[in-house]
């Protein structure tokens, strides 16, 4: 109000005269402190004006009403627009447009354009470990010299140098995993937000994720028949009346939203479902072609490392904010090499190979680090063998436990129903990249890590 806006101003004025002009000065004589008279006549300039132009504002808007505060947030719109035309003319001079490189078929045409590492021609992006290159990319595609800025680039290509320095670089996932226990307070925010826009009698359907959001509803599973044939109809049947509330809300969510998946109750547990379905190893977005990294609001995200895709364990707020479109500040982390050489003997379990590489993994100390598994062994492993290694993540500390993609990956995907198609991108992408591994070729495979390798007989 307009005498709560005087008593704050005469405040303001007492402030400046007392914070300006001390009593231990005022006494001065005025020959001796013309420095201090022409202070005072400009300061009590700028309280004169404050007190214009607030008590205009001030009385011109009633803040108890919320009409005119929704008037004065449209009087605002041409101004906000004139910086939305400023970021957007910001945003068309990509720092590394001259890296966009079109990725052919090979019977004709482009599968997309994607941002080329090798065109960067630094030679010393040819020693990063693959999980590296994959943070590189990210910030390669995100540079905006705002949110991600060109010497966070250099950070990463740097990392044989930086990493040791425990610098902090800014990171953009591709997507979002949440389950149901998680993810329902997420989907109440962005309602929230749709309901603030609408009072203030602007377009809600602007309210969405900005990246890909995937979330599994696995969390209620509570088994009351057993020993029937229809066992698991009448547990659903049960799970939905129980949840009906709750399901709708998220049902209403998968239709309200853009940039959002909700995988119905009894599709399978989150990272099952993860691994079989959600991950996409690489990304076509509207031409643009870049690898899938996820966070997700569960430590055992982990598991779709085995597939190649970078993820990890992450909190809800950080996984909110992710949701829209802010980077996440995370330490360049150290990489820990893991060789593995032979095949696993007969009546050797993957569960005996995870409990041995976790033994060893916590005897070297692997906390806040990458580990990346390499070797002529890697082809020997199935990739439920390393899905389980990388689950096991959390056990032995490590942010993830990284396979990267050669062929029992692309193998993988055509089992699960990945198009031909789709899997010749993701091969043609990777290796155009350098983020395929073929131990297959007759060449010697190096990585250059922080740390000594780790080297396993299996």
């Amino acid at each position: 109000s307009s005498s709560a806006a005087s008593s704050f101003l005469r405040a303001a004025s007492s402030y400046t005269r007392t914070r300006f002009f001390p009593s231990s000065l005022r006494n001065l004589n005025p020959a001796s402190s013309s420095a201090l008279n022409n202070q005072r006549s400009t300061a009590s300039v700028v309280v004169r004006s404050f007190h214009s132009s607030a008590s205009r504002w001030c009385h011109r808007l009633d803040w108890r009403s919320p009409f005119s505060l929704r008037a004065q947030i449209r009087a605002l719109n041409p101004v906000i627009e004139r910086f939305q035309k400023q970021f957007a003319t910001m945003a068309a001079e990509h720092p590394f447009k001259e890296v966009l490189t079109s990725l052919p078929k090979l019977g004709g045409g482009e599968f997309g354009k994607f941002y080329s590492l090798p065109a960067l021609n630094d030679p010393r992006i040819d020693k990063l470990p693959y999980s590296i290159r994959i943070l590189l990319e990210s910030a390669v595609r995100n540079c905006d010299n705002f949110q991600v800025k060109k010497e966070d680039v250099e950070k990463i290509i740097d990392w044989e140098n930086t990493s040791p320095k425990q610098v902090e670089i800014p990171f953009k996932p591709a997507r979002v995993l949440l389950q149901d226990f998680t993810g329902v307070p997420a989907v109440v925010d962005l309602a929230c937000m749709r309901d603030a826009m609408n009072k203030l009698g602007s377009d809600t359907s602007k309210i969405n994720p900005l990246v890909p959001v995937d979330l599994v509803i696995d969390h209620s599973v509570q088994v009351d028949v057993t020993r029937s044939e229809n066992a698991v109809q009448e547990n659903m049947e049960l799970e939905f009346r129980r949840n009906k509330e709750r399901f709708s809300f998220l049902k209403w969510g998968s239709t309200a939203f853009h940039n959002m998946l909700v995988v119905p109750p009894g599709s399978g547990i989150v990272h099952q479902v993860n691994l079989e379905y959600l991950g996409r190893v690489v990304f076509n977005t509207n031409g643009t072609l870049y690898p899938d990294s996820v966070v997700g609001t569960d430590s055992h995200t982990t598991m779709i490392d085995g597939l190649g895709v970078a993820g990890w364990g992450v909190g809800g707020i950080e996984a909110e904010a992710a949701m829209l479109g802010q980077p996440m500040s995370m330490v360049l982390p150290g990489v820990v090499g893991f060789k593995l050489s032979g095949k696993l003997r007969n009546g050797v379990t993957a569960t005996d190979l995870v409990l041995t590489v976790t033994q060893m993994l916590r005897k070297h100390g692997v906390v806040g680090k990458f580990v990346e598994f390499y070797g002529d062994g890697m082809g020997e492993l199935s990739l439920a063998d390393r899905a389980t290694i990388a689950n096991m993540s959390p056990e032995y500390g490590a942010t993830m436990g990284f396979f990267p993609v050669d062929h029992v990956t692309l193998q993988y995907l055509r089992l699960t129903g990945r198009s031909d198609e789709t899997v010749a991108m993701i091969e043609s992408y990777l290796r155009a990249n350098k983020m395929f591994v073929d131990y297959k070729e007759a060449r010697i495979f190096l990585l250059f890590f922080q740390f000594y390798l780790l080297s396993y007989k299996l």
